[in-house]
Parts: C-alpha cells; sequence; structure tokens
C-alpha cells in the first residue's frame, strides 16, 4: 500500500460550494468572474463552467440558505483556486476585478505561478492564478521546486493587457 502513488493524469474535477444567497453568488461567479450557466436545479442550486464542461462549480442553498458565512478559524476549505491559461488571462480578470471595485485580499508571486487571492460573497477563499511554464519553475539545489511568496507586481501583470 504505502508505494501506492495516485495516477499523474489525475485532476480535482469541479467544486460544490454552499452558498446563503444563490443570486448573489451567481452575480459573482457568473457576471463578474465570467463562467456559464450550465443549468439549474430548481431555485436551489446552479451548476456552471468554463468551456462548456457539465460543470466546473456546483453552487446550492440547499443547507445554506440565508446562513452566515462559516467561521473563519474553524476546519474547512480555505480557497478554491482557479487556474487560467495565460498570463494575460490572469491580467483580464485582475482588471474586472478592479473595474467593479470588488475587495482583493492579496496577490502574490510564488515562483511557480502568480496569483489573486479574494473572498467570494459568502467568504469562501478564492484564488485566481495562472502557472509559469514547468522549465521556468525555480528549483532549489536538491532538484525540488522551490516555492516562495512575494508581493506580485500588479502594474506589470495589467501590463499584459495593452
Amino acid at each position: 500500500m504505502s508505494d501506492y502513488t495516485i495516477p499523474a493524469q489525475t485532476r480535482i474535477g469541479h467544486i460544490h460550494l454552499k452558498v446563503a444567497d444563490l443570486d448573489r453568488a451567481l452575480a459573482f461567479y457568473r457576471d463578474l468572474l465570467g463562467f456559464s450557466l450550465v443549468t439549474m436545479y430548481g431555485k436551489e442550486a446552479a451548476f456552471i463552467s468554463a468551456g462548456g464542461y457539465h460543470h466546473h462549480i456546483g453552487l446550492n442553498t440547499w443547507y445554506s440558505k440565508d446562513a452566515p458565512p462559516a467561521p473563519t478559524r474553524a476546519a474547512g476549505l480555505f480557497h478554491t483556486a482557479i487556474l487560467y491559461p495565460t498570463r494575460r488571462d490572469l491580467a483580464v480578470a485582475l482588471k474586472r476585478l478592479l473595474d467593479a471595485n470588488y475587495p482583493i485580499t492579496g496577490a502574490s508571486d510564488h515562483g511557480v505561478s502568480e496569483a489573486i487571492y479574494l473572498n467570494d460573497p459568502d467568504r469562501n477563499g478564492v484564488e485566481l492564478y495562472w502557472d509559469r511554464p514547468r522549465d521556468e519553475w525555480p528549483l532549489k539545489s536538491d532538484g525540488s521546486i522551490e516555492m516562495f511568496t512575494h508581493p506580485l507586481d500588479l502594474e506589470g501583470l495589467l501590463g499584459e493587457i495593452d
């Protein structure tokens, strides 16, 4: 058993979030971030995606309608990470957030990736990021990946849009 390694092609397929207000959650994920609505399950759940997939994010109020956000200092989801295909795509997402005056909680260069951090309307953490090409990832002397957290140059990122 201890020699087992999960297959390299394994991916995390989707997330399903409990939200207090479905319309408010759709305004964030669909209208601001740009996901497409795939289908509704009555008035209590919505499934959204990028590129026509059956769903990347499920949103529901089955156990959480009008509930307060989960406590910050409790076990649970830290954040959902949404991977953009290019640096320019991340820049466009950042510009949309800035244009909407949506609060950003952080922005970091991790060496392997660049990331923007924020919270959705239910205070679920959201990371918007892009990965640098693997051959650009910083490595330690032993060959392992060297990740770090440095401030992200937001102006430089926004320069990708020009």
